[in-house]
């Protein structure tokens, strides 16, 4: 929760002044919502400081002190005492010396005074002492804190006109999803959105920003928790002059600004989109992924075809130069969806994708082939050792293996099919039915086209030495 009561006390002399209120109402509040639910709350407060050392009574939901600083580079945080909310102990320690009404059954009350709490002493009207409570003490409100409330010193170098402060705490997350339409001529609409969903944190008509990136969390002692329960109806306002989300880089991150004043309360979602639906090309891919393993040696396989998936992958065109493209993209999920005979959208693949930058083609694997299979089967395998390359060195070893795959399609209309190979250290295919293509140092690729309604067969003999 960010609402937020502010007492403040400041000083010009060696005394405290009087203390000033200032309501919820006429503090600023900001945002940034990180996927792992980590939170950063931004407060302005119309509060002055004056130069020297100002004390500030805080009424923060969920506050860490331990993160609490101020972004005005003229302020500095002294000390922030963290005082929880006022518990049934501590509040008859507060009341010793007063006298409280006691509930001892619905309608009858009596009045004693708090002479100890442990062991307890209480004092009744008439002289004589209790040892015991005397019913559920009823508290006067001044006793009685509600929320946390830290009291917080800083240190301004200068007079300022307001107080800025800022902290990190916990309670929201947010996902990207996004939407892809496959269409003809290898054309999709791809939409995205951004849900935020809270935890734990309430918030009225705020500043919002998501922030997409791989930040670190450092190990910290674990904190007093407090479980605060709040409910509401979330909504989102736009403003007309900031109708789509804005982005910009900061650090090594990406930073949307959320149009319009954002509230939201705990499991509420709040969902916004990304960027305007864009139109890009798109290639489908069917992968048969290798059988050599990324280290060591690869031995004998059973002498019987064994089925292999054949992969269904998608990649999005994103060109430098078009809205699409120069935008970044966080990770999320992606659905992609395809209209049948009757146009109406089936969902046909759906994916987890990494943060993806400008420029750089959004390629997911939707999942695996219907119509299109595959079978591999070890056609010939042997073991040799060879002499050493200098006198003294260990004896290697040299494994030469065969494989055949064969691609079955059921599909009315031709495709094509990439085997892949990739394996760590010396190795090389030394003859196939299909001409290798090496991708980089570790791996290899065989376009296979296969017929309509057809099969199609590749061998390839593959030999590593160590």
């Amino acid at each position: 929760m960010v609402t937020m009561t502010l007492h403040v006390a400041r000083r010009t002399l060696p005394v405290l002044a009087g203390l000033a209120v200032v309501g919820p109402l006429a503090a600023q509040t900001s945002l940034s919502i990180y996927s792992d639910g980590r939170v950063v709350v931004r407060r302005t407060l119309p509060q002055a400081l004056e130069k020297g050392r100002n004390t500030l009574t805080l009424r923060l939901e969920g506050l860490d002190p331990a993160t609490l600083f101020s972004p005005d580079t003229s302020v500095a945080l002294v000390s922030a005492v963290l005082r929880p909310p006022t518990e049934r102990g501590a509040a008859l320690e507060s009341a010793l010396g007063q006298t409280l009404s006691f509930v001892r059954t619905k309608g009858d009350t009596v009045r004693a005074t708090v002479l100890r709490v442990a062991p307890p002493q209480y004092r009744l009207s008439d002289g004589r002492l209790l040892l015991s409570e005397p019913g559920e003490p009823l508290f006067p409100a001044e006793l009685v804190r509600t929320a946390p409330e830290d009291v917080v010193v800083l240190e301004a170098a200068r007079a300022r006109p307001r107080t800025e402060l800022a902290y990190a705490t916990e309670g929201a997350r947010w996902e990207a999803v996004y939407q892809v339409v496959l269409g003809g001529a290898e054309r999709a609409a791809v939409s995205g959105a951004a849900t935020i969903v809270s935890q734990s944190l309430r918030a009225d008509s705020t500043d919002v920003q998501i922030v997409a990136g791989s930040i670190n969390r450092a190990p910290r002692t674990p904190q007093p928790k407090f479980d605060y329960v709040a409910r509401g109806v979330a909504a989102m306002e736009v403003r007309e002059e900031a109708a789509v989300t804005s982005e910009q880089a900061v650090g090594e991150a990406h930073v949307y600004q959320l149009p319009g004043r954002v509230s939201f309360a705990p499991a509420m979602p709040v969902t916004t989109a990304l960027f305007p639906r864009a139109t890009v090309a798109y290639t489908q891919e069917f992968v048969v992924p290798g059988v050599l393993p990324w280290r060591g040696f690869f031995g004998p396989m059973p002498t019987e075809p064994n089925r292999v998936p054949v992969q269904v992958w998608y990649t999005l065109k994103r060109a430098r130069g078009t809205a699409f493209g120069d935008r970044p993209l966080p990770g999320g999920t992606v659905q992609l969806y395809q209209a049948d005979s009757g146009g109406r959208v089936q969902l046909v693949g759906e994916a987890r994708s990494d943060h993806t930058a400008p420029g750089r083609d959004l390629r997911v694997q939707s999942g695996e082939a219907f119509d299109v299979t595959a079978e591999r089967v070890q056609t010939d395998y042997n073991q040799e050792q060879i002499p050493p390359p200098k006198r003294g060195l260990a004896a290697r070893q040299r494994i030469t293996a065969a494989y055949r795959v064969t691609i079955s399609n059921a599909k009315p209309e031709a495709v094509t099919v990439d085997v892949r190979e990739s394996h760590y250290g010396t190795w090389h295919i030394v003859e196939s039915s299909v001409p290798a293509e090496k991708l980089s140092a570790t791996e290899v690729r065989f376009r296979l086209p296969v017929p309509a309604n057809g099969a199609a067969t590749l061998t390839y003999t593959v030999q590593a030495e160590s």
